[in-house]
């Protein structure tokens, strides 16, 4: 049985997804990353996690998208490549922001409905020993 994945572990395995060249499949993913994190975990797992599989099917997507490879000189491949990239980090974390947003909502809400004051949910955390 595969331990629970990281904060840590979640962001290598994004990183892995988006710099990912060729087919991507979850048992290919599954296989580059023991290396990274030490483990290999399930495709149940993996599946788990919003943040990753979202990074895969945007990756996936872009893949299919790109079958026509650019034709121009290395160093604007290069350029090409990296803007791709960043536009898919891009993507995700604006899919992120509007779950934390949701969830922010939620929790205002709740917080209104249950009688907790704004000055309670401001208060500092404690400090470290």
């Amino acid at each position: 049985m595969a331990k629970h994945l990281t904060q840590a572990d979640i962001k290598k395995i994004n990183v892995i997804i988006h710099t990912w060249e060729g087919k991507l499949t979850w048992e290919a993913l599954r296989g580059k990353l023991i290396p990274h994190i030490g483990k290999q975990p399930t495709r149940q797992s993996l599946a788990l996690h919003k943040e990753i599989v979202e990074a895969y099917l945007l990756k996936r997507k872009r893949l299919k998208e790109s079958e026509f490879p650019l034709k121009k000189p290395a160093n604007l491949n290069i350029a090409a490549q990296r803007i791709k990239n960043m536009e898919a980090e891009i993507e995700i974390l604006r899919k992120q922001n509007n779950r934390y947003k949701e969830q922010f909502t939620q929790w205002q809400y709740n917080s209104y409905k249950y009688g907790v004051k704004s000055h309670q949910l401001n208060e500092p955390l404690p400090e470290k020993y």
